[in-house]
């Protein structure tokens, strides 16, 4: 566990993509199969082990410290993994400590009494941090900024293979990845990647800034609209269905409707949406209902009824179309959609002739769901990743509100020292009513200022979450805004970030429901 120890901790104290890459890249370098493997595995979340949870190591820890001591400890670390792992009172004699391939095909063939013995022997026998790295492998909960794809990067810089390749095997992969390690490493040939679906590596797009606008020509681009859902691809080939996400994660069981609406072998990609009854594109906060699903009632597929909007034609009778001009593949595409099932419409092009006609379409855009426009050279070629110069974003101007700080929480990994989540509202009848939570937007800088307001200004505490003195407006910024059941408020942001601290500003003037209920669609 010590090298896996390290790695995560390594990865949880860099805070930038090149130095996690390299962490992760000389890991793989040196350590042997089927570690390597395993932490792979855990890195991009493809291990779960049913008969250990956070409620097993909450029991065990327990049952040897003071539940007091332990409540007081966990409120003030904030993440349950480093807690237990610094509290842990060892017991003398222990064993040796495991290896994390040990640990992991240990808990993967284990019942909950033995998981249990498992875990407590091992807490006994590893020091603090390979303790603390036992539990986050155990609980799933990483939490280290570094995910799937960070992962298959690494592989790529570390073998010199394209990150492409990696992305189209992947799904016939399994831990601890035996053959994809001979392949990098020159022992073996390319891993199959089996006869069914399989995702392909999306291409994706650069915000558009001023100067790109004054460099390009609106003629060499095709526009459509940026619609407010999930991207995803639509595979079916070798007589399998699937639906993956843009991170390539496969999200098939919780949209069968889709998938059993399916009637070509073609790969296509596309935004994933809900209808409403009127046929209009319902609020993202309706396909959040849909998302993240093992199993999908009637209820819900009745309710959310759930299509894709297709933007392009990756492959089609087994023909590999990514490397023609999206002018002909949008061709292709045009012809194949009227054919590829209810589940399946077309996106439309957006027609201007200039650059004001175009931002004034963006400003003012026929659906709510609309997120702004996407710009994409007509002779572009599908590639991987963001390649410069093909294809653009061009996102409506964030909505901004003033609100009051309510709440705070500590956050997880590198921040679990800090009040880094936070709770704001707005004015209601004389009173804050929360209408959302963030944790981004701000600087580091701004971070320990947040964190001092929150320490200085506590004015009760639930458990892990502090209520402050009602003092401090900070200016947030959302993509947009949805009625909401769920909420008090009444209102769900979209993606609420803090833009601004109002140091300046008295909690008085902080903005009002009414400001927000302006903003919601008709």
């Amino acid at each position: 566990m010590h090298a896996f120890a390290e790695l995560l901790d390594r990865l949880i104290l860099t805070p930038g993509r090149s130095a996690k890459l390299a962490a992760l890249a000389s890991y793989f370098a040196r350590t042997p199969d089927p570690d390597r493997g395993y932490a792979l595995a855990a890195v991009a979340g493809a291990l779960s082990f049913k008969a250990a949870k956070p409620g097993l190591l909450r029991d065990l820890v327990q049952a040897r410290v003071d539940p007091v001591l332990f409540g007081l400890s966990y409120d003030y670390v904030g993440d349950l993994a480093e807690t237990v792992a610094l509290i842990w009172p060892q017991r003398p004699g222990a064993n040796q400590g495991p290896s994390l391939s040990e640990v992991v095909e240990t808990l993967s063939a284990a019942a909950r009494p033995t998981a249990r013995g498992c875990i407590e022997g091992w807490l006994d026998a590893l020091p603090a941090t390979e303790r603390w790295a036992l539990l986050k492998l155990v609980t799933g909960g990483l939490r280290i900024g570094a995910g799937a794809r960070l992962a298959k990067q690494a592989l790529a810089d570390w073998s010199g293979h394209p990150v492409a390749s990696i992305e189209e095997i992947w799904h016939g992969l399994t831990p601890p990845y035996s053959e994809l390690f001979a392949w990098l490493e020159g022992r073996g040939p390319l891993p199959a990647h089996g006869p069914g679906a399989r995702f392909r590596p999306v291409m994706l797009a650069h915000p558009l800034e001023e100067t790109d606008a004054e460099k390009l020509r609106p003629e060499d681009f095709a526009a459509e609209w940026k619609w407010d859902g999930v991207r995803v691809q639509a595979a079916a080939e070798g007589g399998e269905r699937r639906l993956f996400s843009r991170a390539a994660e496969d999200i098939s069981q919780s949209f069968p409707d889709v998938l059993n609406q399916i009637r070509f072998n073609a790969v296509v990609d596309g935004e994933l949406l809900v209808r409403r009854p009127d046929g209009a594109v319902a609020p993202f906060n309706d396909l959040q209902q849909r998302l993240n699903r093992k199993t999908v009632d009637q209820r819900l597929l009745a309710k959310f009824p759930a299509f894709i909007r297709a933007y392009d034609l990756l492959a089609l009778e087994g023909e590999d179309l990514r490397g023609l001009p999206f002018r002909e593949r949008r061709a292709r595409l045009e012809a194949f959609i009227p054919d590829a099932g209810p589940a399946f419409d077309l996106s439309p092009l957006v027609l201007a002739s200039d650059w004001r006609s175009l931002a004034a379409l963006r400003a003012a855009p026929p659906e709510t769901a609309i997120e702004g426009l996407m710009l994409k050279r007509w002779d572009s070629a599908y590639e991987q990743g963001r390649p410069r110069g093909l294809w653009f974003k061009w996102k409506r101007e964030a909505y901004r509100v003033d609100c009051v700080l309510m709440y705070a929480q500590r956050g997880h990994g590198r921040r679990s020292s800090f009040y880094s989540d936070f709770t704001f509202g707005v004015w209601r009848d004389g009173a804050l009513t929360p209408v959302g939570k963030a944790y981004f937007g701000f600087t580091d800088e701004e971070l320990k200022q947040l964190d001092k307001f929150v320490r200085d200004n506590t004015l009760e505490r639930f458990g892990p979450v502090r209520a402050v003195a009602q003092t401090l407006v900070v200016e947030v910024a959302f993509e947009g805004l949805q009625r909401s059941s769920r909420h008090k408020s009444g209102v769900a942001m979209r993606f609420p970030r803090i833009a601004r601290i109002r140091w300046d500003k008295p909690a008085a003037e902080a903005d009002a429901l009414e400001a927000l209920e302006r903003l919601l669609p008709a």
